[in-house]
């Protein structure tokens, strides 16, 4: 008997030199972020003396571990510009990077089981459309034309009542975005640098002036942190705290079944979201688990609930089978939203906070962290997101954040 040999495995081959004495912008944080940070810096910026510094290896920390959910679909104005910006880079990302990482803009539904959820909904979807964003509302049975294997019975325990959909919204191959970026950022010139953690920073004052790390001294004209989990980490190094706690973040996905789940559905009652990937498996998640932590895994409970809530949404899915579990590590602030932009050490810049909504930010918040890396200020659409704002009391409040989760 013979057998096909295995297709080539997709991931780049990329430069990971040595790190050079010293750089323009240092970036910390080899993931989604910070890999597009280095690519807006190159190709919108010509700044090309730039190093990307990872403690493992690149995306292998949050990016590989998301949901892939894109959408822009928030509550509040500034947060609505800044995904919507991101969606509309999302738009475009594959034919600028030359690169097809299976960008599927099936739509998101965001269900309501309750007559405060149909009030929240309306409103989201009306706030929504002020600011130009694609979202109507759905009642049940044009839900379930978009969606036909979801339990829209008036008889289930947590009856569907409608929902807002947002046509634009999707999924992306998460690692396929982070080759796609590192790609195209090495071949601008970017230095990857992996297995080199950031142990201190140099400092002159109140000034920053390069970072110490596992692989030597690295000075930088100005450093910008990008390492989702471990913000908080950094920033005691440096010598000031974040307001920001780092929760635990699971998810699961089933084996491989054929084509059956055609959108995303979200649902904060029942809480969890599912779509399903490209390959076949049905991808689940929900909330942080309650507790903080560091490390990448959770308790079985929040597993447990993600399954029984996916369930009961859609009862064919009662026979699927889980193929594994995972964690994450995330940053949540007081608000739900991320903070980019300047810290109390001159010439160093954070970008972090994001909860769970920092994957369907990733071209924006890279768009956003490279300008104000590159000029010093911050972009219009990242000025709201600042750190006073913890002092100011401007607070951009999403615990909402457009149903489950973030």
């Amino acid at each position: 008997m013979t057998t096909e040999p295995l297709p080539e495995h997709p991931e780049p081959l990329w430069r990971n030199p040595e790190p050079r004495s010293s750089y323009d912008v240092v970036i910390v944080g080899g993931g989604g972020h910070g890999l597009a940070t280095a690519y807006y810096l190159a190709s919108v910026h010509g700044i090309t003396n730039v190093a990307v510094l990872e403690k493992g290896w690149l995306a292998g920390g949050n990016m590989a571990r998301n949901t892939t959910i894109i959408r822009s679909n928030y509550l509040w104005d500034e947060s609505a510009a800044l995904y919507e910006h991101a969606l509309k880079l999302w738009e475009g990302l594959p034919d600028e990077l030359d690169y097809d990482f299976l960008f599927s803009q099936r739509g998101v539904l965001n269900l309501a089981h309750t007559l405060q959820d149909v009030r929240e909904g309306t409103r989201r979807a009306n706030a929504n459309r002020l600011n130009g964003v694609d979202s109507v509302w759905l009642g049940p049975d044009e839900i379930a034309e978009v969606c036909p294997i979801l339990n829209t019975s008036p008889d289930t325990r947590y009856p569907v009542l409608g929902g807002t959909y947002q046509p634009r919204a999707g999924i992306a191959k998460h690692d396929h975005v982070a080759w796609a970026l590192a790609r195209r950022a090495d071949a601008l010139g970017v230095d990857l640098i992996q297995g080199c953690e950031v142990t201190g920073f140099l400092k002159d004052g109140n000034r920053v002036t390069g970072v110490e790390t596992t692989r030597g001294r690295i000075h930088a004209g100005r450093v910008g942190l990008a390492a989702a989990g471990h913000s908080s980490v950094l920033a005691e190094l440096a010598g000031f705290r974040l307001p920001v706690q780092s929760h635990p973040l699971q998810a699961l996905v089933s084996e491989l079944h054929e084509p059956v789940h055609p959108t995303v559905v979200m649902s904060n009652h029942v809480h969890v979201y599912v779509s399903q990937a490209h390959k076949g498996e049905l991808v689940m998640g929900a909330g942080v688990d309650a507790y903080n932590g560091y490390g990448q895994r959770g308790a079985f409970h929040v597993i447990e609930q993600q399954m029984a809530a996916a369930v009961e949404l859609f009862p064919v899915f009662a026979r699927a089978h889980v193929l594994r579990t995972w964690g994450g590590i995330v940053d949540v602030t007081p608000d739900a939203s991320p903070i980019i932009g300047a810290t109390p050490v001159d010439g160093l810049f954070v970008n972090c906070g994001w909860g769970t909504g920092g994957f369907k930010a990733t071209p924006a918040a890279g768009w956003t962290f490279a300008h104000t890396l590159a000029t010093g200020v911050p972009h219009p659409l990242n000025e709201p997101f600042s750190l006073d704002r913890f002092t100011t009391g401007a607070l951009i409040d999403e615990h909402g954040a457009a149903a489950v989760a973030h």
